[in-house]
């Protein structure tokens, strides 16, 4: 293998598993917020025990994320290094502004949260989990104008005499129609992950609770925090589909080849179907390739709201790029990746519909449950969004092959690059192959730490009392205990 295909792998490899922590960050740490809102608010402790107990298990996903996420930069300056001199002027700008105005904020208010409880006022206290929330949502939209801007590059021009791309209007950049469409699509899916693994796991210990003669915990501990969950995951998966269905329409103005792709669309058809799946060999001539459970015209409705609307099929786009930007490229995405990451991003989607079913079902009326089902759909839903999102980001980076940055069909001259002139002309092969598994192995250690982790304090279960050590609480006032104010800074877990 070329330097080029082993700097994608591990390219791939090290997002993918980073991502596999991002979704539950982002839509982790409102939620935490919110049910400490409600302890503040209204002094029941069961909020408390939710919070503790849920912010235990957001702090062990940060942590992990953050360490997986920053390889990622440095293969920006090592096997991409051509790509960085290309586009680092712009590229560097929002990476800056997500460690500077967002990474630094969630990280010093999450260490003042961690070590707080017992030093803060309750509500200057609450109001650094929101500063955390709030960060890591701002630091989701920073990394996303960055690659927004790999999708439909805007505000920058092409500097001839240097060959790079160069940044000439950082609003335009921040503005860009491509992250207004992106932001929300990333940020309900984030919400939908986080609701679903909140309900799956307080669903799961109220059914064992219910069954071992505790119906009382599980309705005033565990039922809340299922209806919590439950509700995100119907506001978010609203949100969801109409985010997702506006984003697909951008995309098929910006990235033509990706949406055809997505559906193996090889002819140009009017009213072209949406098919559930396809048998044969999906290489880019599409020869021998059958199409299944078609749904007429939905793929052209999806496009622009029109089910008779006109589509090119990837066999006229290749035509059609050859004669604008040269032959001798295949500028079609994989249609096999493009073709199943597009289905399965969706269908993954149905674990969170069918727990938030069997949720509200169970528990209807003030109900508790100690139906075995509801805790088998509760388990088995939980990776699902995690998939889902995966498949997602998957979707969106290959399906922009094979440009590293895709043409702006409106403007922006010069500025696109091929993902084959952006991998590193001085790095090796071997060098690659030796450094993609040596993260490959300390990922998988990390994996395992992550989920033995999260499993060991999620069957640990909410605990039993929750004291409320704040200032706030005149137990806690210096008379009652004389050493308060000498305590150090302990570690809340």
């Amino acid at each position: 293998m070329e330097a080029l295909d082993l700097a994608r792998w591990q390219f791939g490899v090290t997002t993918v598993y980073h991502f596999i922590f991002v979704p539950l960050t982002i839509g982790l740490a409102p939620l935490v917020a919110i049910m400490q809102t409600i302890w503040v608010r209204t002094g029941n402790e069961a909020w408390l025990r939710l919070t503790k107990f849920f912010g235990k298990l957001m702090l062990i996903n940060f942590a992990i994320g953050v360490a997986t996420g920053i390889v990622q930069e440095f293969q920006f300056g090592m096997n991409w290094s051509e790509y960085s001199r290309f586009v680092g002027d712009v590229f560097g700008a929002p990476l800056a502004m997500e460690a500077l105005a967002a990474f630094f904020v969630e990280s010093t208010f999450l260490g003042l949260w961690i070590f707080g409880w017992d030093k803060l006022p309750k509500k200057i206290h609450l109001a650094c989990i929101w500063a955390v929330a709030i960060a890591t949502n701002l630091s989701a939209f920073f990394i996303l104008a960055a690659n927004s801007w790999m999708q439909h590059p805007v505000g920058t021009i092409f500097n001839t005499e240097t060959g790079r791309a160069e940044m000439n209007d950082i609003v335009a950049v921040l503005t860009n129609n491509t992250l207004l469409a992106a932001f929300p699509h990333t940020i309900t899916a984030a919400f939908l992950t986080a609701g679903t693994f909140v309900a799956g796991i307080a669903a799961w210990w109220m059914v064992r609770l219910v069954r071992r003669g505790e119906a009382e915990k599980a309705r005033t501990v565990y039922r809340p925090a299922v209806m919590l969950g439950v509700w995100t995951m119907l506001i978010s998966g609203i949100g969801l589909g109409i985010t997702g269905h506006a984003q697909a329409q951008l995309m098929f103005e910006q990235q033509p080849t990706k949406m055809a792709a997505a559906e193996a669309l090889c002819v140009t058809e009017e009213g072209a179907a949406f098919s559930l799946f396809a048998v044969g060999d999906l290489s880019n001539d599409c020869e021998g390739v059958t199409h299944y459970i078609q749904i007429p015209g939905l793929l052209s409705f999806l496009a622009n709201n029109d089910f008779n609307s006109t589509l090119e099929g990837v066999d006229d786009l290749q035509a059609r790029y050859e004669e604008q930007f040269g032959e001798g490229v295949n500028y079609i995405p994989d249609l096999t990746v493009t073709y199943w990451s597009f289905r399965l991003m969706i269908g993954l989607a149905a674990g969170s519909a069918a727990l938030a079913l069997a949720a509200l079902w169970f528990t209807r009326k003030g109900r508790v449950s100690d139906n075995p089902w509801l805790a088998r759909i509760a388990l088995i839903a939980i990776p699902t969004p995690f998939l889902a999102s995966a498949f997602g980001w998957i979707f969106t980076e290959m399906g922009r092959q094979p440009w590293v940055v895709y043409p702006n069909p409106t403007g922006v001259d010069g500025v696109w690059l091929l993902t084959q002139r952006g991998v590193s002309e001085v790095v090796s092969p071997t060098t690659v192959i030796i450094s993609m598994a040596a993260f490959t192995l300390l990922y998988g250690a990390l994996m395992v730490v992550w989920f033995k982790l999260m499993k060991r304090y999620a069957v640990e279960g909410v605990a039993d009392t929750e004291k409320d050590v704040s200032p706030d609480n005149p137990d806690n006032h210096p008379d009652n205990d004389p050493d308060a104010a000498d305590r150090p800074l302990s570690f809340a877990y």
